[in-house]
């Protein structure tokens, strides 16, 4: 392999039954060099001698995670002293396609020096057959978002899936600044889209997918797709979850509000208005913010009915 180099951050708890198809495809990786920190999050099965026997012949390094969950033991990675860009974001139970990392790497050499990117890209949702490590089984291309990718789709949104995410030498560095700040945020992928977009930084979404997607009981999140879990996030808008996420998020940005742009800045001011005040005004800050959701008539036809009901 040759340059330029990645490093990949794996968070990682009870994932024995997975890990070896995913440490496979990063061994299978072509033309950039890699290396991988596993941070084990306290696992109870053979996670952690899986990856220190991967160590053992690949540039590997596991470490301990804080304990406090998913979105903690990212954060943690991402705020190693000492850590250099680029990073890929890895989760403990996907498959990579070997020009992964080198397609990411080939989009963020072309952003200017000293401005923090951040790449993602679609995903194979991907439920496996007996033997998973053959990649067999049901598959579907998850879905399109044609952007356009910003801060004002970030506020209520998140576009940018966190096992596709890599960033670039400046975005790590915003990231392990934010850090502390971003401690109660809902979902780390969701906040490095805000704060990417909200610094300024560029957002570069590939529209081919970089991974096979393992769906299966035990996912965090789970797809986000499908008519079961679009019914999910009406259920979650209604019982107060959406706004709540969102609110998280709104705590984090305001201790790094320095950070954004003046336009971002006034532009998550008129948000975090917009939510305290009653139906007219809120709909008129709304639009002033210029919020918005991906997904056609639909997806916005959606949005604005949760604003009327103060939902957001």
């Amino acid at each position: 392999m040759s340059a330029p180099g990645v490093t990949i951050l794996m968070a990682v708890r009870n994932g024995a039954g997975a890990l070896p198809a995913q440490l496979a495809s990063f061994r299978a990786q072509q033309g950039c060099d890699w290396r991988l920190i596993a941070s084990d999050d306290g696992s109870a099965d053979d996670s952690r001698a899986l990856l220190e026997d991967f160590a053992r012949t690949a540039p590997a390094e596991v470490v301990s995670g804080p304990g406090r969950g998913f979105v903690a033991n990212f954060l943690s990675l991402l705020a190693r002293p000492g850590l250099s860009g680029p990073v890929a974001l890895a989760d403990q139970d996907d498959v990579w396609f070997p020009d992964k990392l080198a397609r990411a790497l080939a989009a963020l050499a072309e952003v200017p020096a000293g401005q923090p990117a951040l790449y993602c890209s679609r995903r194979i949702n991907w439920w496996p057959a007996a033997e998973p490590e053959a990649g067999e089984g049901r598959r579907r291309l998850s879905r399109a978002y044609p952007g356009p990718y910003g801060f004002a789709n970030a506020l209520v949104e998140n576009v940018a899936p966190g096992n596709t995410i890599v960033l670039n030498a400046a975005a790590l560095d915003l990231a392990r600044e934010t850090a502390e700040a971003a401690a109660e945020v809902p979902f780390h992928d969701w906040w490095l889209y805000l704060l990417i977009s909200g610094a300024g930084g560029r957002v570069i979404h590939d529209p081919r997918p970089g991974l096979l997607y393992r769906q299966h009981g035990g996912n965090v999140l789970g797809q986000g797709e499908g008519f079961r879990a679009a019914v999910a996030v009406r259920r979650g808008v209604m019982r107060g979850t959406y706004g709540r996420r969102i609110g998280q998020n709104l705590t984090a940005l305001t201790q790094i509000e320095a950070r954004l742009t003046p336009e971002n800045r006034r532009r998550l001011a008129d948000f975090i208005a917009a939510r305290q005040a009653g139906l007219p005004e809120r709909l008129a800050l709304m639009r002033r913010a210029g919020v918005y959701r991906q997904g056609g008539w639909r997806a916005a036809a959606s949005f604005w009915g949760a604003v009327c009901l103060g939902r957001v």
